[in-house]
């Protein structure tokens, strides 16, 4: 029986592709036993057994950047971890080891290449996270989205997969049921606005901005995902309230209806929204987040203006600027298939199935 395990989390940019990645090998190698590795007390402890797998949880964290007593700790959990991993290793004896990032990658990732067990990461940015840095010169393969990789992993070692992404976000054809479901006028080109689950402070200002300066109706309407903690705060807004072509939601479960319904995608640039952005192939206007790792989100949202696959917006612009964005593009159909055709040429579809089959390639090759 062929054993795997996948290892890292903290987010669910690293989370949800560790999932896919493990939904892929099972179809690919029947029987195949799947082990996850997370830190304790992240969100990939409750993620991950829902998805129908097993985790074991390290008690491993980051280093932070600031002075704080949390760093005191930070060498006592690294050894700990790498006794921990090395003790999983020994009892599940794997055939490869998998890392998508995140903390709990490195100790497992680290023993696993100490053992010469076959080694493969992917890398869901275009600017990698610390862990995958350190570890790409030492693992057999690398998985990235992203092209110019060469100047952070050695390039012997590089393949360009894309990011897996979830199934479920394949938009039907017929969009009248979509914007049924929404409730939304037919008649109406509509703006989809989403800030990820937890919504997004500076998008959220900027949409209230816009109602509050703009009077009478306008030829789009909004579908907005506010995110649960903006979500009461932003309803009980008598603004909002008294607008019939604006319609929001804490957090959209049919994410694939809402994409059929868009005409614009205003999003965050997350590497897994950019690769689910690329597949659904809408023109979208990008508005990195500020409160990232190394601001990768800028770097993601640069990859694709680079090559005329979006348009960006930095977050300090967004309040004043995001609505007058919004209508220029509304009004060029041009400039609007442009971004669409660029983008789907960016999209890699089948980057889950293609890493399975990476992973089993340097079995293949250790046996």
């Amino acid at each position: 029986m062929t054993r795997i395990i996948i290892s890292g989390g903290g987010t669910g940019g690293h989370i949800f592709p560790a999932i896919a990645i493990a939904n892929a090998l099972k179809v690919r190698v029947p029987g195949v036993e799947i082990l996850f590795i997370g830190a304790k007390g992240k969100m990939e402890m409750e993620k991950v057994p829902a998805a129908g797998y097993e985790i074991r949880g390290l008690w491993i964290s980051g280093l932070q950047r600031r002075v704080t007593l949390k760093n005191l700790s930070f060498p006592l959990k690294v050894i700990s971890s790498l006794i921990q991993a090395d003790r999983i290793l020994s009892k599940f004896k794997p055939d490869a080891v998998i890392g998508v990032g995140g903390y709990a990658s490195g100790p497992i990732l680290r023993m696993a290449v100490r053992r010469k067990i076959p080694t493969l990461i992917q890398e869901q940015n275009s600017y990698p996270g610390i862990t995958n840095k350190l570890l790409g010169g030492k693992v057999d393969k690398i998985c990235v989205a992203y092209d110019g990789m060469a100047r952070f992993f050695p390039i012997g070692k590089i393949i360009l997969t894309g990011n897996p992404v979830r199934q479920d976000i394949i938009i039907p054809e017929n969009k009248t049921e979509a914007l049924e479901h929404f409730h939304l006028d037919k008649e109406k080109n509509v703006v989809l606005i989403i800030g990820g689950s937890l919504g997004a402070g500076t998008i959220n200002k900027s949409v209230l901005h816009y109602l509050y300066q703009q009077e009478g109706p306008e030829h789009f309407q909004l579908l907005w995902q506010t995110g649960n903690y903006h979500y009461n705060l932003i309803k009980s807004n008598q603004k909002i309230q008294n607008r019939e072509d604006v319609h929001i939601h804490p957090f959209i479960d049919r994410m694939d209806l809402a994409y059929a319904t868009a005409d614009i995608i205003v999003s965050r640039a997350g590497a897994i929204a950019i690769s689910e952005l690329c597949i659904i192939g809408k023109p979208v206007i990008l508005i990195p987040s500020p409160n990232v790792a190394e601001d990768h989100q800028t770097k993601n949202a640069e990859a694709l203006v680079r090559k005329s696959a979006a348009l960006m917006l930095k977050d300090k612009e967004t309040v004043d600027n995001l609505f007058g964005l919004i209508k220029e593009l509304s009004a060029d159909k041009g400039l609007q298939n442009e971004l669409s055709r660029n983008i789907k040429n960016m999209a890699l579809p089948e980057a889950a199935s293609v890493i399975a089959e990476e992973t089993m390639k340097l079995i293949r090759k250790k046996e």
